[in-house]
């Protein structure tokens, strides 16, 4: 779907646009902005999609603003590749933000507000260790108690943050706090830290700063320098509301945001955490964040899911405030929707065997003429080669056939796609007895996949031809983790123990020849196997397809 079409499409209301609504009406804000906030310190994962979609689908129902912000306050963890792979992404999946803007663009701003917090008495800076911190903090149950540096001297605390500020001291010795109430029932409420000292080169503000603020201390302030009125993220930072709206209220004069949130996606047979998914990245358990098994949007789209298959996804689980589980299965089906739709349709042989037929004559060699999608003419048509010597699949073959087998076996005929009818007369075994061709024979007067004197088959196959066709290396990639809750697994490196072995299997495969001038990123439909996509591996000596979704979920069934 094109960008103009997109904005124009229906998005359907929910409790985010109904607040929004009622903002509206009140006369709250005159206008809608979001922003789409994420840490460039790993790759967009399938959970961001679902709030790019939110946030930029609110953008197009109210024909407000959406910005980017790359919130880079951590700058051990981040990386301009993540910056760039952020951009790329969220444009491949149809959206166009009106901004780019990072959280370092605020920093000096930032700054001020802290010095303004400790000048009205709402910070200080504080000398406990982290382990003391955490005493000093309480529980959820019982009130935490004032650190003893709480009332230092407002003149003290200026001093001593210009000083960190100048690194004179060393990292984790100081940490600036906001004094708000250490007997909160909300932790975060409980004196959090704003700033802290770190040495160490930012990505784009380079070594200017020492000391960097914490993410609840940017977030809001950022939101608010931005103009946004409502600021959507997910869940879990509900209980960090309050904290927010402290912020903006102290620090801010004027029209504020407002925070909403919603239930993040969370979607089974998949770990989105970026540290555990770095680890596999690390460890070489994955091909790199854009590994096809993995649920980074880059890996989905090199797997060779369409954008609006994903945004399909995120529409059909809608958006609430309830914490629920994702079927893997719900986002394959958006998948094959998409793909039976729009994918040309090709012929690939994966497990191939020989198909002789014997009468057909040796030098012959037809061309058939084919549809590249059934429903769409103007896609257009493609030649295929046919010939006495073809390949199939080995499974279209069976000496003994089972109970309602319908392909080839001894004395039964099928119907080769678009070609002839064939009758199975035998076959040949190599030296360690296993079958390695076919022997038929056609009947002539079936070209074109029917007989003249109205007879019919139960069975249709597809081949190639063995003189005329390409190689390809055709990787079978499925479900990263054979649990359906892998994050839920103790300890940082038991979720591979629930690795699925089958993840990827590699075969080489024959493809008929109008597939040879593909380029990475084709999506096809190869006939009775499944969805697959021309890998960046590809090369003009060597092609390389993914496959991205079978023609039918099957994994369960395999389980």
């Amino acid at each position: 779907m094109a960008l103009d079409e997109l904005k124009n499409e229906e998005i359907t209301s929910n409790f985010i646009h109904d607040f929004i609504d009622e903002d509206l009406e009140n006369g709250v804000y005159s206008r809608v902005q979001t922003r789409f906030p994420p840490e460039p310190n790993g790759y967009l994962h399938i959970g961001h999609a679902k709030a790019i979609c939110i946030n930029f689908g609110v953008k197009n129902k109210y024909n407000g603003i959406c910005n980017l912000r790359l919130d880079d306050t951590n700058p051990t963890k981040e990386d301009t590749e993540y910056v760039e792979a952020i951009e790329e992404d969220i444009k491949w999946l149809g959206f166009d933000y009106d901004n780019v803007y990072y959280a370092s663009d605020y920093f000096d701003f930032l700054y001020e507000c802290a010095i303004k917090l400790i000048k009205k008495g709402k910070a200080y800076v504080c000398e406990l260790t982290p382990e003391q911190m955490r005493e000093y903090r309480g529980t959820l149950t019982e009130p935490g108690k004032n650190s003893p540096y709480r009332d230092r001297p407002i003149e003290e605390s200026l001093d001593l943050f210009e000083r960190m500020t100048n690194g004179e001291f060393e990292a984790g010795s100081k940490v600036l706090r906001a004094k708000i109430d250490m007997a909160s029932p909300n932790l975060n409420m409980r004196d959090p830290i704003i700033y802290r000292i770190m040495y160490a080169e930012h990505h784009r503000t380079g070594n200017k700063w020492c000391v960097y603020p914490m993410y609840d201390f940017a977030h809001p302030l950022s939101d608010a320098c931005e103009k946004v009125t409502h600021s959507l993220c997910s869940l879990e930072f509900e209980n960090h509301r309050p904290l927010y709206n402290w912020f903006v209220d102290e620090l801010i004069e004027g029209e504020k945001p407002r925070q909403i949130e919603f239930a993040r996606m969370n979607l089974n047979y998949t770990l989105t955490s970026k540290r555990k998914c770095l680890k596999l990245v690390q460890d070489g358990i994955v091909d790199g964040w854009n590994d096809p098994r993995m649920a980074t949007i880059s890996g989905m789209r090199r797997r060779g899911y369409p954008a609006e298959a994903i945004r399909d996804f995120c529409e059909k689980i809608g958006v609430s405030k309830a914490y629920s589980v994702i079927d893997f299965a719900l986002l394959e089906s958006c998948v094959r929707d998409s793909l039976n739709q729009n994918a040309p349709r090709a012929m690939a042989v994966l497990d191939p065997i020989k198909l002789i037929i014997d009468n057909y004559p040796e030098d012959k060699v037809e061309e058939i003429e084919a549809d590249y999608h059934p429903d769409h003419p103007e896609l257009g048509k493609r030649t295929i080669p046919f010939g006495k010597e073809l390949y199939i699949e080995r499974n279209d073959f069976m000496i003994e056939p089972i109970k309602k087998y319908r392909r080839l076996y001894i004395g039964n005929e099928v119907r080769l796609y678009k070609a002839y009818f064939v009758t199975c007369t035998g076959y040949d075994l190599d030296e360690n007895g296993e079958v390695c061709a076919v022997h038929c024979t056609y009947d002539p007067e079936t070209f074109g996949g029917d007989a003249p004197d109205g007879r019919k088959v139960r069975g249709t196959i597809h081949w190639v031809y063995s003189k005329d066709c390409g190689e390809a290396e055709v990787r079978l990639y499925d479900r990263l983790f054979n649990v359906p809750n892998p994050s839920d697994e103790e300890g940082v490196s038991s979720f591979e123990d629930n690795l699925n072995p089958d993840s990827l299997v590699t075969v080489k495969a024959y493809i008929e020849k109008s597939l040879k001038d593909t380029k990475a990123g084709d999506r096809y439909q190869f006939m009775r196997t499944g969805y697959f996509c021309t890998d960046t591996d590809s090369t003009d000596e060597k092609l390389v397809f993914n496959r991205t979704v079978a023609l039918r979920d099957s994994f369960n069934k395999k389980k």
